[in-house]
């Protein structure tokens, strides 16, 4: 056995697609089952087995897999230990973030990045749904998640938490964001609003929170484009509800009237996540390190 079959033997089983592994993996089909036959043949064992639904592990294949992520997990420890002993952090680093978040936090944590990491790169790649997914499929290395329910194999640490406004389109242009007076949530109910589709994680998340309470909301449009979103809502085409760090950028101030949603009050929480089956390399560490610093600073809250 080599490491490359074993890569490829573990992707086809977590994603129960030859076809889709293969594309995860950048080979052509043929070459990815061409390396798990291989790896059959060497081990007298058949591994995997084809049903309408795709492909899942045989019980030797499934004892494979718990070994083999294993032995990836522990050789990618040793190649980070070996790279980076005594030097500063360096490769390329891939963070999941969701549109709302990412629009105030991305500029900052990129310029923030560059001058503390100056032989690492970072890419951003912007998601509702499914990060946790990239994370699973190792597309990306670190999420921020927003309301994150306890999941396995994911492993959280919460980095904000921010109260809920309900916002509209602001009749009467301002220099500044204007605040208008506050909301009880059981109103809620007398607006249109705009929302995004399910299982958008804060779509299940205000639901669940408003069913406490017996609330249920009046959604005429969904959306899962935040920027349309946003710009249905400065039209007049009805209401959102999100917290005030969206509006942080100077293009929105005057278009918008934020209304805080009280008794009860909601909040919206982001969390920073990472894979457990994966190791923590410096970089990662040190982003994750960089993102607490930039959501802590003042001038970015």
């Amino acid at each position: 056995m080599d490491l490359k079959q074993l890569e490829y033997f573990v992707r086809v089983a977590e994603v129960g697609s030859v076809t889709r592994a293969a594309t995860l993996l950048a080979i052509t089909q043929p070459s990815l089952s061409r390396q798990i036959r291989l790896l059959e043949v060497e081990l007298r064992q058949t591994l995997l087995v084809r049903d309408g639904r795709g492909v899942h592990t045989t019980d030797a294949g499934a004892a494979l897999v718990k070994h083999a992520r294993a032995m990836l997990l522990q050789a990618d420890r040793a190649r980070w230990d070996v790279r980076e002993l005594g030097s500063a952090p360096m490769g390329r680093i891939v963070l999941g973030i969701p549109a709302s978040v990412g629009r105030f936090l991305s500029p900052t944590l990129v310029t923030a990045f560059q001058e503390r990491f100056p032989k690492a790169s970072l890419s951003i790649l912007e998601g509702q749904t499914y990060i946790k997914e990239w994370l699973s499929l190792g597309r990306i290395d670190v999420g921020l998640l927003l309301n994150a329910a306890p999941e396995t194999g994911i492993e959280t640490i919460n980095l904000l938490s921010e109260p809920l406004y309900l916002v509209g389109a602001c009749q009467v242009p301002e220099a500044s964001l204007r605040i208008g007076d506050p909301i009880a949530m059981h109103d809620l109910v007398k607006f249109r609003l705009l929302l995004p589709c399910r299982p958008h994680a804060f779509r299940t998340y205000l639901e669940a929170q408003l069913a406490v309470s017996g609330v249920q909301l009046n959604v005429s449009w969904e959306l899962d484009a935040f920027s349309t979103l946003l710009d249905l809502v400065r039209k007049g085409f009805g209401y959102g509800i999100m917290p005030a760090s969206v509006f942080r950028g100077d293009e929105l101030q005057g278009h918008y009237e934020l209304r805080r949603i009280v008794e009860p009050g909601l909040t919206s929480s982001v969390a920073i996540a990472t894979h457990s089956g994966r190791p923590m390399s410096s970089l990662m560490t040190g982003l994750i390190e960089l993102i607490q610093d930039v959501a802590a600073d003042p001038e970015n809250r």
